[in-house]
C-alpha cells in the first residue's frame, strides 16, 4: 500500500515515533526520494500490467501515450470524492460513504505513486540530435517531461491550494478521533495534502531524472507567451504551499495565550506538521545539492511580507477570513515550532544533539522589532518572545547579537518590575528577601532546562538572564574567551555613577541578578571587583535604607557564590562587616531615634541572615568566613530587645552548629589520613586555624553576653538555652579555643554556669541539661577531666526544677498579662512540665541513678514520668539503698551523695515560703520535704544532716509565724501541711531514736510540733471526717511502721495529755469531745498490746471527763475509751496491764472520793460492768476511803454515802455481798 497522510493511524503508545507509520516519513518514501537511488516503490507497480484508476494499463508504455487521458480521468475521480462530501451524511451512510471515499483516495494516490515510479523507471533524459529518422515512441518519450510539467500545472489550478478549500473541509482538521469512520470531506482534505506534496515529489524527482536539464511546458509556453518549466513550478508551487500552510497556522494563533505559545502547535493535525517537515527536508537538499532557496529562505520571506502588511499578491494569499492581529507574535510562535521540526530525520524520528540549521538573520530582525520602544510591546508579549528566543538559542548555535540586541533595551528599563497585572500576585515581581534566594533566582537562569511554567514563573529579564548565560557557554565552546570580552564591554559601558544612583530598589534587584549571572559563566574575580568599583560610586546619602539593604543582601549572595567555587570571600567579607560595624555603632547609642533604630535594625536583620547563610554553606570554614564577625556584634547584642535578641540568638545557634559539624569533618579527616602529603598537612593545618578563629571570635563576641544573661526572668528562653548548649559542645570539642575566665577546665564550668548554678532559671537549667547530659561523648569528656560529680550534680539540679515547677519568676509586664488571662498562665505551666517530663527521663537513664535502682532492687520501668511522683519515687529508693547498706563506710559515703543530691533544698523552696504561694508550689514542697524526713530519716540523723534537719524544722515546720498567737497560718500553708505532716512525724520519731547527739532536743521539737498542729487541725466538733482525717492520726496509722509509730504514739498522747486534757477545776478543756474522739481513733487503730501500755497517759483523763462532765457525747466517747483500754488489757497474757489499770483506779478514787464520792461510785460502777475483778481488787481501797471520810467528817456513819457504796457492791457478787455484810457489822 503506497503511503499516504494519515494522521488517524498515529499509534500514541509509541513515544518514540511523532508520526504514523503509513505516512511519508515513518515509511522511508522521504528518504529513498533524496537518495534518488531507490524505488519509491520497491514492490510495487512492478508488472506490465498495473490496476490504476478502475483500469488496466501498461506499466512501462501507455503513460506515453495516454498521459493526457490519466490525467484526465484523475481529476474525474477528485470530482467524485468532492461530490460524495457534499452529500449530505445520515448515521446509516456513514459506514459506505466513509469506504468509498477512502477507495477513491487510495486509487488517486496509486496513480501519484505510479507515475513517481515511472519516471524513476523508464524516463531518461533527453538524447543528442541524430540524422535518422525517430522511432514515434522515441517522440513520445522526448515530449513526455513537458507532458508532465504542463499536466501537474493542470492538475495545480484544478485542485487549488489548500486556503482555498470550503470551511467545511477544512474543518475536519480538527477531528482528532481514533475511530475508523470519516466523512468524505476528511479523505478529500487529506487528499488534496497527498497531490500537494507528490506534485513536489514529482517535479523533483522530474529534475533529478533529467540530470539538470530544464523541462519546458511547450504548449503552455505556445498558449501564453510565458515560460513555465519544471524548476519554476516546483518554486511557485512550494511558495504556494507553504503560504498555505501558515494561513492555517495564523488560524490556531488566534486561539493561543501568550503563555501557552510553546506547548499550542501550530499545526492543525499531524499531516499538516509531516507536510512541514517533508517540505523542510526537500528545500534544504534541493538548496545543498541545486543551491536553490533553502526552507528557512522560503518561510522568512512569507513572514516579512506578513511583517509589512504585503497584500495576497505579494505571495501571502492568507483567505478573506484570516487576520492576524499580532504579525510579530505569530511570527515568533511560528519560527521556533518551525525550528523544532528540524530535530526529525528523514524517518521522521526524533534526534537528540544534533546541529540544527540556524535562521538568526530574521531572528535578529523580529528581536529589534520586539525591543523598539515606539512598537510598545507589551511585557506580556515580550516574555512570550523571549521564551521563544530562548528556545531557539537552545536549539541554534551561539548568536551575540541577540544578547547586544537585548541589553541595549533592558539597560534602559533596569528600574522596571517587568509585571503582568492579570497574572496576580504570581506575575508580579519582588526584591528577594534573603541572599540565597537571590542566588537561587541566579541558579535558575543558568539552568539548561526550562520550567514549563516559564511564563509566569518569571518576567522578561530574567528570561534574558537565561539567554545570555546560554550565548555565553556556547560561545565559549565555540570561540573560547572572545564572547565573553565582547559582552563585557557592552555590559559594563552603560554603567556609571549617574546610572547607579538612578537605580531603584527594583533595579538594583536587577543590576544584581545581571552581575551575579556574568559571575557564575565568566570570571567572577573580575565581576566582582567591577560591582565593588560600582557600588563604591553611590554616596550613603542617595541611598535608602530599603536600597542598602538590597545591596547587602547582593553583596552576600555574591560571597555565597564564592563559598560555592571555594574561593576566599577575605576581601568582600571585611569590606561588608566594616559597613556592619558602623550600623551596629549608631544602633547603640541611645540618642539614636526608636524609628531611626527600626529601618536600621532591617540593615542589622539582613546582615545575621547573610552571614548564617555563608555559614550553612561553607564545607569546612576555611575561606575567611570568621572575618564575617567583629565587634559590631557585641555591640548589636546589648541593643536588641526581646524579639530581636531571639533573632540573633537564633543565628549564633545556627553558627555554633555549622562551627561543630566543621569541627567533626576535620576530626574525620585527620583519622582517616594519616599518612597525608606535606601539601595536605599544610591545608589541614591551615583549615584548623580558621576553625580556631572561627570559635574564638564566637566565643569573644556572644559568649560574654550570653552569660550576663543566665540570671535574668526571661520568659523565652530556648534560644538562650540553645545557645549555651552549642557553647558548651564547643567548649568540649575545641576547649583550647574558650575564654581565659572558663580555662583551666571550660567543659564543666559551662556545666557549672548554665547547669549546675542554683541561681540559673530552672527552665533554662532543664532544657539545657535535658539536651546535654546523655550525650555519650560529653559524659566521657567529663570523665576524662575528673568530674566525676557531674551525675549527682544534674540530679541535684533536677531537684531544684522539679521543686521550682510553680515558681514564675517572670517580668512584671507578662505577670500582670497572666492575672488577665489565666489560660496563659496554664500554658506556661504546661510547659513547663514539659520540659521536666524530659529532663526526669534523661536523669534516670544516668549510670549512677540506674545504678540506685538496681541496689533497690526497683525497676525503672515502675517510675512515672511524672517530674513529682518521679521525684518521691526516687527518695524512697535512695532511702532503701541507704538501709541495705552495711558497712560504716558505705553508709557515709551514701550520706555525702545525698546532701549532694538535694544540695541547699531550702533555698530552692524559700520563694514558696516567703511568698505564701502559689498552693501548688506549697504542697509540692512540703509534699517533697516530707518524704525526704520520712526516707532519708537515718541519713538526717546523722552528724552531717543534722544542720540540714534543723533548718527543715524551724523554716517548715516551727517558723516564727507559728508561734504567733494572734496570728493564723495562711489556709495555703496550712493545705499544704495537712497533707504532709505525716510524712513529718514518722520521720521525725526514727530520728529522735537513732540521733545519737542531739535526741533530747528533736524529741522537744518533735512534741512542739505536735503541740502546734494538733489543735490547728482539730475540728470544734468530732462530726464529719474532721477527726477521722487528722493528719496527726494518719501518721500513727501506718501498719508497715508499727515500731516506728509506737514512740510517736506516746508522744502523741503524751502531747495530747499535758496540752488539751488538762481540767481547770471542775471545767473541762475546749473541743473536748474532738479530743476524745481522737484518742478513741488512735486506740481503736492499735493493736491490743500497744494499747494497754498506754492506759497511764489515756485513763486518768477520761475518768474525769466521767467524773465532772455531763454532756452526752462527751460520756460516751469516755466510756468507749474506757471500754476499749479495760478489754485490752483484759486480752493481755501478763498482769503488768491490770496492776496499772488498778494503780491508775486506786489513784483516782484516794484523789476524788473524798469530795466526789457519789460520781466515783457510778464511775466504778461502769469499770464494773466492763471488769467485776479489776473493782473487787478495789474494794478495799474504796472501804478505807469511805472510813477516812467519815471519819474526817466527825459526824459518824454517813448513811447516804453507804447506801452509793452498797449499791456499787451489790454489783460485785459474792465479794460484794461480804464487803456489804462487813459494813454492817462495823456499824453494830
Amino acid at each position: 500500500r503506497p503511503p499516504c497522510f494519515n494522521c488517524a493511524a498515529l499509534d500514541n503508545r509509541d513515544g518514540a515515533r511523532a508520526f504514523p507509520c503509513q505516512a511519508y516519513l515513518a515509511s522511508g518514501a522521504l528518504k529513498r526520494l533524496l537518495w534518488n537511488k531507490n524505488n519509491p516503490l520497491p514492490q510495487n507497480l512492478s508488472s506490465e500490467l498495473v490496476d490504476l484508476i478502475s483500469s488496466q494499463w501498461s506499466g512501462d508504455i501507455d503513460i506515453y501515450i495516454y498521459i493526457y487521458i490519466y490525467i484526465y480521468i484523475y481529476e474525474r475521480e477528485i470530482y467524485k470524492i468532492l461530490l460524495l462530501q457534499s452529500r449530505s451524511c445520515f448515521l446509516g451512510q456513514a459506514n459506505s460513504l466513509h469506504y468509498e471515499a477512502e477507495g477513491i483516495r487510495q486509487q488517486c494516490v496509486t496513480f501519484l505513486q505510479y507515475v513517481k515510479t515511472f519516471i524513476f523507471r523508464y524516463l531518461e533524459p533527453a538524447r543528442e540530435f541524430t540524422d535518422r529518422p525517430a522511432h514515434p515512441y522515441e517522440e513520445l518519450e522526448v515530449q513526455l517531461p513537458s507532458a508532465l510539467v504542463e499536466e501537474l500545472h493542470a492538475l495545480k489550478l484544478y485542485t487549488g491550494r489548500l486556503s482555498e478549500l470550503p470551511s467545511n473541509v477544512l474543518a475536519t482538521f480538527k477531528i482528532q478521533s481514533q475511530g475508523k469512520l470519516f466523512p468524505a470531506s476528511w479523505h478529500l482534505l487529506h487528499l488534496h495534502l497527498d497531490i500537494h506534496w507528490s506534485t513536489l515529489e514529482i517535479l523533483h524527482l522530474l529534475g533529478e531524472k533529467m540530470l539538470g536539464q530544464i523541462v519546458y511546458a511547450h504548449q503552455f509556453m505556445n498558449l501564453t507567451g510565458e515560460n513555465l518549466t519544471n524548476a519554476s513550478l516546483f518554486e511557485e508551487h512550494a511558495t504556494s504551499l507553504i503560504g498555505d500552510l501558515i494561513g492555517l497556522s495564523v488560524n490556531r494563533y488566534t486561539k493561543v495565550r501568550p503563555s501557552e505559545a510553546l506547548a499550542s502547535s501550530p499545526y492543525p493535525c499531524t499531516c499538516a506538521k509531516e507536510l512541514w517537515a517533508l517540505v523542510l527536508q526537500l528545500l534544504d537538499h534541493r538548496s545543498k545539492v541545486s543551491h536553490t532557496e533553502p526552507f528557512w529562505s522560503c518561510v522568512n520571506k512569507q513572514l516579512t511580507n506578513l511583517l509589512r502588511g504585503a497584500s495576497c499578491a505579494e505571495g501571502l494569499r492568507l483567505g478573506d477570513s484570516v487576520h492576524c492581529k499580532d504579525p510579530l507574535g505569530f511570527s515568533w510562535w511560528a519560527v521556533t515550532h518551525l525550528a523544532m521540526l528540524y530535530q526529525f530525520s528523514r524517518n521522521g524520528i526524533a534526534m537528540d544533539k544534533k546541529q540544527l540549521e540556524g535562521n538568526w538573520n530574521f531572528v535578529e530582525k523580529m528581536l529589534k522589532r520586539s525591543c523598539d520602544s515606539q512598537a510598545n510591546v507589551l511585557e506580556e508579549q515580550l516574555r512570550m518572545h523571549l521564551q521563544c528566543c530562548l528556545t531557539l538559542c537552545s536549539l541554534w548555535g551561539p548568536n551575540l547579537t541577540t544578547v547586544t540586541t537585548l541589553w541595549e533595551y533592558y539597560s534602559k528599563n533596569l528600574n522596571s518590575a517587568f509585571n503582568i497585572p492579570w497574572l496576580g500576585l504570581k506575575g508580579l515581581a519582588s526584591v528577594s528577601k534573603t541572599p540565597f534566594s537571590m542566588l537561587e533566582v541566579v541558579k535558575n537562569c543558568c539552568r539548561a532546562e526550562q520550567n514549563p511554567d516559564l511564563y509566569k514563573s518569571e518576567n522578561s529579564f530574567h528570561i534574558f538572564l537565561r539567554i545570555l548565560t546560554l550565548q555565553m557557554k556556547k560561545g565559549r565552546e565555540a570561540n573560547g574567551g572572545q564572547p565573553w570580552k565582547q559582552i563585557k564591554g557592552r555590559i559594563y559601558s552603560k554603567f556609571h555613577k549617574r546610572k547607579m544612583e538612578e537605580l531603584t530598589e527594583m533595579g538594583f534587584q536587577n543590576f544584581f541578578s545581571l552581575f551575579l549571572v556574568l559571575a557564575a559563566v565568566a570570571e567572577i574575580e573580575d565581576v566582582t571587583s567591577r560591582v565593588s568599583d560600582l557600588l563604591d560610586l553611590l554616596s550613603p546619602r542617595s541611598v535608602s535604607t530599603a536600597q542598602r539593604v538590597l545591596i547587602w543582601r547582593g553583596c552576600f549572595a555574591f560571597i555565597l557564590m564564592y563559598e560555592e567555587k571555594n574561593l576566599d570571600i577575605g576581601v568582600q567579607a571585611e569590606k561588608l562587616a566594616g559597613s556592619f560595624q558602623q550600623v551596629a555603632k549608631e544602633f547603640l547609642l541611645k540618642t539614636t531615634d526608636p524609628s531611626r533604630k527600626a529601618a536600621l535594625w532591617t540593615l542589622l536583620a539582613a546582615y545575621v541572615d547573610g552571614v548564617q547563610e555563608v555559614f550553612e554553606m561553607s564545607r569546612y570554614l576555611h575561606l575567611s568566613e570568621e572575618k564575617l564577625l567583629n565587634d559590631g556584634f557585641s555591640m548589636l547584642l546589648p541593643a536588641c530587645w526581646e524579639s530581636k535578641l531571639n533573632t540573633v540568638l537564633n543565628f549564633v545557634q545556627a553558627l555554633l552548629a555549622k562551627l561543630s559539624r566543621a569541627l567533626c569533618q576535620q576530626y574525620c579527616i585527620l583519622l582517616l589520613n594519616n599518612n597525608m602529603s606535606l601539601i595536605t598537612q599544610v591545608r589541614q593545618k591551615k583549615k584548623e586555624n580558621n576553625l580556631s578563629i572561627v570559635s574564638c571570635d564566637l566565643c569573644d563576641f556572644f559568649f560574654f553576653f550570653l552569660n550576663s544573661k543566665r540570671m535574668e526572668s526571661v520568659f523565652d528562653l530556648v534560644h538562650l538555652l540553645r545557645s549555651a548548649a552549642g557553647f558548651t559542645l564547643l567548649a568540649m570539642d575545641a576547649p583550647g579555643t574558650a575564654p581565659s575566665e572558663l580555662k583551666p577546665q571550660p567543659l564543666s564550668t559551662m556545666m557549672q554556669l548554665f547547669g549546675w548554678d542554683d541561681l540559673v532559671h530552672f527552665q533554662l537549667v532543664s532544657r539545657y541539661l535535658s539536651h546535654l547530659i546523655l550525650r555519650s561523648a560529653l559524659i566521657e569528656a567529663l570523665s576524662s577531666i575528673g568530674c566525676t560529680s557531674y551525675q549527682a550534680l544534674s540530679v541535684r539540679s533536677w531537684f531544684r526544677c522539679v521543686l521550682q515547677l510553680h515558681l514564675f519568676s517572670l517580668p512584671i509586664a507578662f505577670s500582670m498579662l497572666l492575672t488577665k488571662t489565666p489560660s496563659l498562665h496554664m500554658d506556661t505551666g504546661n510547659m513547663n512540665m514539659d520540659q521536666l517530663v524530659e529532663l526526669t527521663r534523661v536523669v534516670l537513664k544516668l549510670p549512677e541513678v540506674e545504678s540506685i535502682f538496681q541496689r533497690a532492687q526497683v525497676e525503672q520501668s515502675s517510675v512515672t514520668q511524672d517530674p513529682k511522683s518521679a521525684l518521691h519515687q526516687f527518695i524512697k529508693v535512695v532511702g532503701r539503698t541507704y538501709a541495705g547498706l552495711q558497712t560504716l563506710t558505705e553508709k557515709s559515703t551514701m550520706v555525702s551523695k545525698c546532701l549532694e543530691y538535694i544540695g541547699d533544698v531550702l533555698k530552692y523552696i524559700k520563694p514558696y515560703l516567703v511568698n505564701k504561694g502559689p498552693s501548688e508550689g506549697l504542697h509540692l514542697t512540703h509534699r517533697t520535704v516530707g518524704c525526704l524526713v520520712k526516707y532519708w530519716a537515718p541519713v538526717l540523723a546523722t552528724s552531717k544532716a543534722q544542720q540540714l534537719l534543723f533548718r527543715i524544722i524551724d523554716c517548715l515546720l516551727l517558723p516564727h509565724a507559728v508561734f504567733q498567737q494572734d496570728r493564723a497560718l495562711p489556709p495555703a500553708v496550712l493545705s499544704a501541711l495537712r497533707e504532709s505532716l505525716p510524712l513529718y512525724l514518722q520521720g521525725l520519731s526514727v530520728i529522735t531514736v537513732q540521733s545519737q547527739t542531739q535526741g533530747a532536743y528533736l524529741k522537744q521539737q518533735l512534741r512542739s510540733i505536735i503541740q502546734q498542729y494538733f489543735g490547728r487541725f482539730l475540728p470544734a466538733f468530732p462530726s464529719g471526717s474532721g477527726v477521722v482525717n487528722h493528719p496527726i492520726l494518719l501518721s500513727l496509722c501506718e501498719k508497715t511502721a508499727i515500731t516506728r509509730t509506737s514512740h510517736l504514739r506516746k508522744t502523741v498522747l503524751q502531747v495530747v495529755n499535758e496540752n488539751y486534757l488538762l481540767f481547770k477545776g471542775r471545767a473541762p478543756p475546749p473541743r473536748l469531745a474532738s479530743v476524745l474522739s481522737f484518742l478513741f481513733e488512735v486506740l481503736r487503730r492499735t493493736e491490743s498490746g500497744e494499747t494497754a501500755g498506754d492506759a497511764d497517759l489515756v485513763l486518768p483523763a477520761v475518768l474525769k471527763c466521767l467524773l465532772f462532765v455531763n454532756e452526752p457525747q462527751v460520756k460516751k466517747l469516755s466510756t468507749d475509751i474506757l471500754q476499749h483500754v479495760v478489754e485490752n488489757c483484759q486480752i493481755g497474757s501478763t498482769e503488768g496491764p491490770r496492776t496499772q489499770l488498778t494503780s491508775i483506779l486506786r489513784q483516782f478514787i484516794q484523789e476524788h472520793i473524798m469530795i466526789y464520792d457519789h460520781q466515783v461510785y457510778h464511775v466504778l460502777e461502769k469499770v464494773a460492768v466492763l471488769d467485776q475483778a479489776l473493782v473487787i481488787g478495789l474494794i478495799p481501797t474504796v472501804t478505807q476511803a469511805l472510813k477516812d471520810s467519815e471519819y474526817k467528817q466527825g459526824l459518824g456513819r454517813n448513811s447516804g454515802q453507804r447506801d452509793a457504796y452498797g449499791r456499787l457492791l451489790s454489783h460485785l457478787g459474792e465479794a460484794g455481798q461480804a464487803e456489804i455484810l462487813k459494813l454492817e457489822d462495823d456499824s453494830c
